[in-house]
């Protein structure tokens, strides 16, 4: 059957596609494969016929460049070295990144685990050490083609964008904007946050996970074989860029500020064992919690042509969700004019 002229990219990405890009790259499928959960881009669990299996991920058309996706690819390879447990391609046919019928894609060996338990201390300073080791690889070296986190990118970028597109509705559209205006104005106080150079000890930017969210570290128990390896595995670099150390350790934190200040100083304990906090950075907590709320309005809105996001996320683009984002960004001006959380 032909392929529909105004098609996503994604919806030619069959089984069979999937099954011949593998065997482009030297691995035989025996047939099954199972969608895994992933909406950036698809991501599959394949069965090979010598019994093993691994997994297939086929980049988002258009997102990154190829460069781009290497730089991630190094960055695992520099971690994996160091014994540091993160999930990064392997290599086939001397490559870590392949194409086929038009994607870019890699292939990584399937690791099994559950959700950490975050409201354990020792689970939380045992992730703790494990991001300290990360940035301290990550802070070898800068990236060079990936962008960074910062203002720019994530704020004023993705609310000119939503504009430029018309996709906040005009009966919110004032005062979203106004409320945006005000939650970026608080966020440019950030220094560190907008590129200014010429302070005295600035806040050092280095390679980070990126998107560390509980979703993106597997816990395997320390009662699991032995070659599994206990504790955390970190997965899901796509999101890699040059930020702040707090940018990893923020979004594992939850509930109320007592809660987030124990569980934020369960972290740091782990972490200053291998590596100093700078303890300003607490400071950057809600800027940066800010700036991912408009720069996820504007990723479900990019990626609103990928038939996945309107079955997901059936909520989105309503006046009433726009108006639970005025809500959030005025919340979230209240929580910038805090005092940051001190561990």
């Amino acid at each position: 059957m032909p392929t529909p002229p105004n098609a996503h990219p994604f919806e030619v990405l069959t089984p069979d596609v999937v099954l011949d890009a593998l065997d482009h790259a030297g691995l035989r499928g025996d047939g099954r494969l199972t969608a895994l959960s992933s909406y950036e881009n698809r991501v599959y669990q394949v069965q090979l016929e010598d019994g093993s299996s691994v997994v297939a991920k086929f980049y988002r058309p258009g997102r990154w460049s190829d460069a781009q996706i290497l730089e991630e690819h190094g960055f695992s390879t520099e971690l994996m070295a160091t014994e540091i447990p993160v999930i990064g391609p392997l290599r086939l046919n001397g490559a870590t990144l392949h194409h086929f019928g038009g994607f870019a894609f890699s292939v990584s060996p399937r690791r099994g685990g559950r959700a950490p338990e975050l409201d354990d201390f020792d689970v939380l300073e045992w992730i703790g050490r494990f991001l300290a080791r990360i940035h301290t690889v990550g802070a070898a070296q800068p990236f060079a083609t990936r962008p960074p986190l910062n203002l720019q990118t994530f704020g004023i970028d993705s609310k000119q964008w939503l504009l430029e597109n018309d996709k906040v509705p005009l009966d919110v559209q004032s005062a979203w904007t106004v409320a945006c205006d005000g939650a970026i104005k608080l966020v440019a106080e950030c220094a560190a946050l907008t590129g200014a150079t010429g302070q005295y000890d600035p806040i050092k930017m280095l390679r980070l996970h990126g998107d560390c969210h509980p979703g993106n570290i597997l816990w395997t128990p320390v009662e699991a074989p032995a070659s599994a390896g206990p504790g955390p595995h970190f997965v899901d670099l796509d999101d890699a860029r040059m930020g702040p150390a707090v940018q990893d350790l923020w979004m594992l934190l939850s509930g109320d500020r007592a809660q987030r200040t124990g569980q934020l100083g369960a972290l740091v304990d782990g972490y200053e064992q291998f590596r100093e906090f700078d303890r300003r950075e607490l400071a950057l907590i809600e800027p940066l919690r800010t700036l991912r709320l408009v720069h996820y309005s504007a990723w479900l809105a990019r990626r609103w042509d990928d038939p996945t996001f309107p079955v997901n996320f059936p909520w989105f683009g309503s006046s009433d969700y726009w108006q639970g984002q005025v809500q959030m960004l005025e919340e979230q001006m209240e929580a910038m004019q805090e005092a940051p959380l001190v561990v």
